[in-house]
């Protein structure tokens, strides 16, 4: 790749070391923050290209300082170190804005093959706030509010609006709505769909006096795009 400019966010100096100096014989240039608090502030003000983030920090923890990191604005791809493989792990971290992850122990080519597949991709951009009538949604802080006020969603639902607002007017069949929310271990003809519109309906149109999210009977259901 490139020559890039990596943070590498590790508070374990041998660790932090060991990256720095392979990246630099690279022929990049490398910065280390030991902590979170050093992370969100030299992310912040130096334009990197790429952030190699440890899960395990004093303080903040990874996903934390992820979070922190995109609401202040900086999209540079992360790439999460974790010594840990749980699934909730690497979801957590997904979650709060990271693009990849490795799991500890790690060979460096691999670190070296997944930051070239990153910084290979388009500069990262904050995704656009979505609007239909007054709901409004923003991807990037995962909040949602019905005019001024805002709404309490689960991730589930959030991600189902979020579908929804993408395509205002346009009728999504279930199989689409679990495609788009769900992953695959889900069975097309599970309820799992009509549970969580259900529970969609009763945040952001029942308490407002509204019938915005629409059920198109034998096809799917549909997010009313006049509000």
């Amino acid at each position: 790749m490139a020559v890039v400019r990596v943070l590498i966010v590790e508070d374990e100096p041998r660790m932090a070391g060991l990256i720095r100096r392979g990246l630099v014989e690279e022929g990049h240039v490398a910065d280390v923050a030991p902590s979170g608090e050093d992370a969100v502030w030299m992310a912040g003000s130096h334009p990197y290209e790429a952030i190699v983030l440890d899960v395990m920090l004093p303080g903040a923890d990874g996903f934390e300082v992820c979070r922190r990191m995109r609401d202040g604005g900086v999209w540079a791809p992360v790439l999460m170190l974790t010594a840990r493989d749980a699934v909730d792990d690497r979801v957590n971290g997904l979650d709060a804005g990271a693009d990849d992850y490795l799991t500890k122990p790690f060979a460096f080519e691999e670190l070296l093959a997944r930051l070239r597949a990153l910084t290979r991709r388009a500069p990262a951009e904050r995704p656009t706030v979505l609007e239909t009538g007054d709901l409004r949604l923003d991807p990037a802080a995962h909040r949602a509010w019905r005019g001024d006020r805002e709404l309490d969603l689960s991730a589930k639902e959030f991600a189902l609006l979020e579908l929804f607002m993408r395509r205002p007017g346009v009728t999504l069949s279930r199989t689409q709505l679990l495609d788009g929310a769900w992953d695959m271990a889900f069975e097309s003809k599970s309820n799992v769909i009509d549970v969580y519109v259900r529970y969609l309906r009763e945040k952001i149109d029942r308490p407002f006096s509204r019938h915005t999210l629409e059920t198109i009977r034998g096809v799917g259901y549909r997010l009313r795009a006049e509000q």
